[in-house]
Order: C-alpha cells, then sequence, then structure tokens
C-alpha cells in the first residue's frame, strides 16, 4: 500500500505517530515522527512504554499499530502532504494493551452491527493563555456569565477557526463550531459516524487543535471543571441513535431508560473529575441523580424537542465530561442500549 505525498520533487515524508498513554486517571496524546520514503506506507513501529506510563523499564518496549491515516495539513503549505497516523497499543507480543481502549471498542461496534448505530460528539474545551483563560483580565474577573456563549469575536476564535479549517482540509466529519458560555471555551461538534469513526476522529481532533493552540502561544484544558466557580464546565455531550431510534420514538424512550439502569456504571467512566462539573448548578443535574427529559439540558439525558415533535431520532448524553475517552464513553453507551434492546428481543421471542 502507498500513500499520496504531493509534490513530486519531495522525496521523503513525516509521519507523526499519534497514541494515547497509559496516564491515569485520564490518558494524554502522545506523538513521535517518522521519516519514510514517498509511497511507503507507515509501518509498525515500537516505543518506550516504561516513559507513557505503560510498561516497566525492565520490559520497557511497546508496539504502534497504525489503524488510520489522513493528510497533516499543517504541512501544505509546503507543498507537501505528511501524515498523521492515529495508533493502538500492543504488546511485543502483539496482544492489545490493557491501555487500548479502541480495541475493546472495536469487539463490541462488531457485536452491534446490525443495530446501525450512530453517534456525534460535541467537545467542549478550554484555551489559556498566561495561567488564565483567554477573555479572563490579568487581574479579576470578566463579567459574570451571559454575553459570551455565541458571542461575536470571542476570545479564541483565531485558533477555534484555525482548526476548523484544519478539520476541514482532511475531510473529518466535522458539524460546527461555537463559543461556549465561559470566556475561553470554546465546542466544536463530530459526527454523524459510527462508534469507531467519530471516536478516531475526535482523538485527532483534539491532537490537531493542542497543536494550533500551542502555535499561538495558548494551552488546551479538557478539564470538566477547567476554573472553580460560577462558572459552567466543560463536557462532551455525546448524541446517539439506532436505526429504531430513527424510526421510533418509544426507542429512544427505551434508550433513555436503559442508561438510567446503569448510570452510576456511567458516570465512574464517563472523566475525571466529574462530580466537580456535575453538581447541579451549572446545566445538567447532579451525578449523583438521573433523569431525563424533553429539551431538559438541565436532565443527564435530554430528548430534543425535534425528537419528541417528529417521533423519532435520537438522545443526547449529557453527562460525559470534556476529558472523557470516546472510545470508553460509546462502549458503554452500545453496550447498555443495545444490550438492553437484545435482551429484549429474546425475552419476547422466549
Amino acid at each position: 500500500m502507498t500513500v499520496d505525498n504531493g509534490d513530486a520533487s519531495i522525496k521523503k515524508y513525516k509521519a507523526e505517530y499519534i497514541w494515547i498513554d497509559g496516564t491515569e486517571p485520564t490518558p494524554q496524546l502522545r506523538s513521535k515522527t517518522k521519516i519514510l520514503k514517498k509511497g511507503q506506507h507507515p509501518p509498525i513501529w515500537g516505543f518506550d512504554g516504561s516513559s507513557t506510563n505503560q510498561a516497566e523499564g525492565e520490559s520497557s518496549d511497546c508496539v504502534l499499530k497504525p489503524v488510520k491515516i489522513v493528510d497533516d495539513p499543517r504541512s501544505w503549505k509546503i507543498n507537501r502532504k505528511d501524515k498523521l497516523v492515529l495508533c493502538e497499543v500492543f504488546l511485543p507480543d502483539m496482544t492489545a494493551h490493557s491501555s487500548n481502549t479502541r480495541a475493546v471498542l472495536r469487539e463490541v461496534e462488531q457485536k452491534y452491527t446490525s443495530y446501525r448505530t450512530v453517534f456525534g460528539i460535541e467537545q467542549e474545551y478550554t484555551l489559556f493563555k498566561n495561567g488564565r483563560p483567554l477573555g479572563f483580565p490579568e487581574n479579576g474577573f470578566p463579567a459574570p456569565q451571559g454575553p459570551y456563549y455565541c458571542g461575536i469575536g470571542a476570545a479564541g476564535k483565531d485558533i477555534a477557526e484555525d482548526h476548523l479549517e484544519a478539520c476541514l482540509d482532511v475531510d473529518f466529519e466535522i458539524s460546527g463550531v461555537n463559543a461556549e458560555v465561559m470566556p475561553g471555551q470554546w465546542e466544536f461538534q463530530v459526527g454523524p459516524l459510527d462508534a469507531l469513526a467519530v471516536s478516531d476522529q475526535l482523538w485527532l481532533a483534539r491532537f490537531l487543535l493542542l497543536s494550533y493552540a500551542a502555535s499561538n502561544g495558548a494551552t488546551v484544558s479538557f478539564e470538566g471543571k477547567p476554573l472553580e466557580g460560577d462558572w459552567n464546565g466543560a463536557g462532551a455531550h455525546t448524541n446517539f441513535s439506532t436505526e429504531e431510534m430513527r424510526n421510533s420514538y418509544g426507542a429512544c424512550i427505551r434508550a433513555a431508560e436503559a442508561l438510567s439502569k446503569k448510570a452510576g456504571l456511567h458516570i465512574k467512566n464517563y472523566g475525571a473529575g466529574i462530580e466537580k462539573r456535575l453538581t447541579g448548578l451549572h446545566e445538567t443535574c447532579s451525578y449523583k441523580d438521573f433523569r431525563y427529559g424533553v429539551s431538559d439540558r438541565g436532565a443527564s439525558v435530554r430528548i430534543p424537542w425535534q425528537v419528541y415533535k417528529d417521533g423519532r431520532g435520537y438522545i443526547e448524553d449529557r453527562r460525559p465530561n470534556a476529558n472523557c475517552d470516546p472510545y470508553v464513553v460509546t462502549r458503554l453507551v452500545l453496550e447498555t442500549v443495545c444490550g438492553a434492546e437484545k435482551k429484549s428481543i429474546k425475552t419476547v421471542e422466549v
């Protein structure tokens, strides 16, 4: 297999290998670059797992296996098509590493292919510079929340727009972008896509966002509560549907009911520090509670008004943190909702 590398005069290209490390409680992105000949497909590559919380020093080798390769939009300005290479992490015997949550999702998604599931994830994030969110004065605080959501010329717009253009350049399924409720806080949406694709694109989009922010002297926080006080937190609202939900309002209600029965399991795996964000004071009810409702942004799960009106569609799980692992979130939704439906069907058949 070969890859397209643009300008015929360029004989080599850069392949930036990107993977998710073993840091707890919140995994981090890592990357390193391999120089390859034009047309050469990125091969399996090794790395020092003892430096990424994925191995001990006396047995430190881990393996990077490319699973998704896209053009690196940052290289186009020099008329070269370098590559971003998203990888899964394996042990030397080629068994999946315990931190490889993508491998687990692969198996689960295959189990429920007949449900034709679709996801869309709304990734919120906060831009910081000099230790404070963009748009905050050097001393004190800005005016209270109110004028910032979708505000014209909101702080960080240049970074958000550069990031959006980069995602569009590599044909990611980006649905939109907007300024959020707190100054310096933004959101982009990925999907609709299947579980594996939406998670892959979200991780790569996060990588590009970190890169573009750094080139503008800023940093990105995906923390659920990046700033203490009377400010909204940052989530990764996850929209979900099965084929039946797209044709039946009853199926949407059953999905919400299924999520209610495993609320604790989902909260535990929806991102570190979720209790700081889901207090019940700033949209979305407390992590200790669960409720769903039509057009209710204070609920754990929102049923959009259009879904209620049309009698079919999707539901929005508002609980995942901005720092969640989308491979874990989409897997849990599949197991909880599709698993409940499968169990119900078997019961009827008996």
